[in-house]
């Protein structure tokens, strides 16, 4: 077994005091912090890592709670001021989102799940850098940085196409768009 597999056994059971300790120093930072490397080697190296100059390992917490909208609580008469929706966009894709905005001058390639505890959701989002030769040269990274910018704050990473209904493989309705609401009479 190479080391990626016991990297990927090691957490699918966490040491818990350890991780707890992560933690709690994790909340006493700040809301988005760069880290040196990334903790889950494993997951970042499957989803494009690479230990090279341009790309950055960003650490983001996230309050837990429910996505509904907040009530205008003045400017409205009362017939507009319910609210109905929710939002649709899930913690992963907040998170992309909220780094892509600090870090403006790099693109969001993936990120994944690092830790929760009662308040927050811990991710990692992996940066790529739109401007190094190294990138622009390397074949698989060079495509996300060629393409047009922004790509988490248009809905385009794995996280914003799976909030967009883009990542359904059912039998019966493969193909979702433009929606999943036009969609549902359809296909029976």
């Amino acid at each position: 077994m190479g080391l990626a597999k016991y990297l990927r056994m090691a957490w699918r059971k966490p040491d818990v005091k350890l991780l707890r300790e992560r933690m709690t120093a994790w909340r006493k930072s700040e809301a988005i912090v760069k880290v040196e490397k990334p903790l889950r080697l494993d997951r970042a190296r499957s989803l494009g890592y690479k230990a090279k100059k341009g790309v950055v390992v960003v650490r983001i917490r996230i309050k837990r709670g429910g996505h509904k909208k907040s009530r205008p609580n003045k400017a409205r008469r009362t017939k507009r001021l319910h609210i109905r929706k929710n939002l649709k966009m899930n913690y992963k894709e907040i998170a992309e989102t909220r780094v892509a905005r600090k870090y403006n001058n790099m693109e969001v390639l993936n990120s994944y799940q690092i830790g929760k505890d009662g308040m927050n959701y811990f991710y990692e989002v992996i940066l790529v850098d739109r401007v190094e030769p190294g990138i622009l040269k390397d074949k698989q990274l060079g495509a996300f940085v060629k393409a047009p910018k922004a790509r988490s704050l248009r809905g385009m990473t794995s996280a914003g196409r799976k909030a967009r209904g883009l990542r359904n493989s059912s039998v019966k309705a493969p193909k979702v768009r433009p929606s999943l609401a036009a969609n549902r009479g359809r296909g029976n």
